[in-house]
């Protein structure tokens, strides 16, 4: 006999998942997010005074999204619809606006549309909302675990309100499992279950803030004790490290690659490269693979960091990062992880320096600015006749020519002569360039 069976039979409760029966029905049960919903919040206030605005709710899974919305359903006296964006489409939109459009005619009542995953639905279905959220017919409300900036379409993005929920925290979560326990009419009360703390410790941080996971995870773990047990026994059975991780498959890291947390991720793997923080670095990189990144698009940002974060200080440090792109690609997985390692660490390491960025994007600038500025005469080829007489590279002087080969000459368009873009740091080999540079540079003024 399973844990629905006797339940079933000992109390005549329904079946449902245990996450189902425990959703809260009220804000008073609502788990977490108090800077949200808590006492004072604007969307507290909007739900209790029924003064719903179109918004987009924006969290991670299990934070409470689609819970929040049918809490508003209960609170509000608009026709509340659910709508699917996995399971509909154009033609399921205009079914909707048609029936809100006889709610109006009919009841003169607004409508609540409810949209779960939204970042599901395309520009056309998007589009198919558009006007009727900004005339007011439906009011919107959309569930995602996308950055909305990403995933919806501008326009309606502007006619909604984004809401940010977060992951449920260590407390809220021991609160659930303690509810789903000892809650007699909706939970696990009557089976007079106990949870070991280092189960119940184990439990949470494997959920990773969801608490949907962590629910169905405790369901599974406690039928496997109640399975065991005599169910007329009526001793207290503890439910033990070894019960909660045979009820989890491990759960994949929270990442999406065309998501907002793969930004994060990367962006915390370049930052910790450029903060020369080899363990932050190792860590945001495993994190990227472990949860299935492409390793070549981890290797093609190292290139670019060695080139934009580290430059001319360690001029080693570009060649490093192609190597272990192509060990990677040579090798392949999981042994070819271990070059992306080594060449994060190094560029961690690698004294840094940004003036070849910095040179590039002032040099872009001035390029933008001044337009197309006419090459000098004595720098351009002359491989006519008619271009020798009309003075293509007159003047001349072949630095090769010259003691260690430097000429003092100017190469830069006439309007430009005496700029400087590139001001080497003092750190790493770009000490030299930058003592090499000065010692150039004064003779170039002194010839002038």
């Amino acid at each position: 006999m399973d844990l629905f069976e006797y339940q079933a039979q000992q109390s005549g409760a329904d079946e449902r998942p245990l996450a189902e029966r425990l959703r809260p029905r009220s804000l008073a049960e609502f788990c977490g997010q108090s800077k949200i919903v808590g006492a004072g919040s604007f969307l507290r206030q909007a739900i209790e005074s029924d003064r719903i605005f179109s918004m987009i709710l924006w969290g991670p899974p299990g934070c409470g999204k689609t819970t929040l919305a049918h809490i508003i359903a209960r609170e509000t006296k608009a026709h509340f619809v659910h709508f699917s964006a996995v399971l509909s489409g154009v033609k399921a939109i205009r079914a909707v606006i048609s029936a809100a459009q006889e709610q109006r005619r009919l009841y003169r009542q607004r409508t609540l549309l409810f949209v779960d995953e939204i970042h599901r639905f395309n520009k056309s279905q998007q589009d198919a909302f558009l006007p009727h959220v900004e005339s007011g017919l439906i009011t919107l409300i959309g569930a995602t675990t996308e950055n909305p900036s990403f995933e919806v379409i501008s326009p309606l993005l502007s006619r909604c309100r984004v809401i940010p929920l977060e992951a449920l925290d260590k407390a809220d979560m021991a609160d659930l499992v303690q509810r789903a326990l000892t809650d007699p009419d909706r939970g696990l009360g009557r089976l007079n279950l106990e949870i070991d703390s280092d189960a119940r410790d184990h439990l949470i941080r494997i959920a990773d803030g969801d608490a949907r996971a962590l629910i169905n995870n405790l369901e599974i773990a406690a039928n496997l004790v109640i399975g065991s047990r005599t169910p007329d026994s009526g001793a207290t059975a503890r439910i033990e490290l070894a019960a909660v991780e045979a009820a989890f498959q491990h759960k994949a890291l929270n990442y999406d690659k065309g998501g907002e947390q793969h930004y994060n991720i990367i962006s915390a793997f370049h930052k910790s490269m450029r903060g020369s923080d080899p363990d932050a670095a190792l860590y945001w990189l495993a994190r990227m693979l472990s949860a299935g990144e492409d390793p070549l698009y981890v290797a093609r940002r190292m290139v670019r960091f060695a080139s934009e974060d580290v430059g001319n200080a360690d001029p080693y440090a570009l060649r490093m990062a192609l190597s272990a792109m192509d060990a990677f690609r040579f090798i392949g997985r999981p042994e070819g992880e271990l070059c992306l390692a080594q060449a994060a660490v190094y560029l961690a390491c690698a004294p840094k320096s940004a003036a070849v960025y910095k040179a590039y994007k002032r040099a872009s600038d001035a390029a933008r600015k001044d337009g197309s500025l006419p090459v000098p005469l004595h720098l351009r080829n002359a491989p006519t006749d008619l271009m020798h007489r009309m003075g293509y590279g007159r003047g001349y002087k072949y630095a090769h020519d010259y003691k260690e080969g430097f000429v003092a000459q100017d190469h830069l368009p006439e309007k430009l002569v005496g700029n400087v873009y590139y001001f080497p740091t003092d750190g790493g080999y770009e000490k030299q360039l930058k003592q090499r540079l000065e010692h150039w540079r004064r003779l170039r003024e002194k010839h002038r």
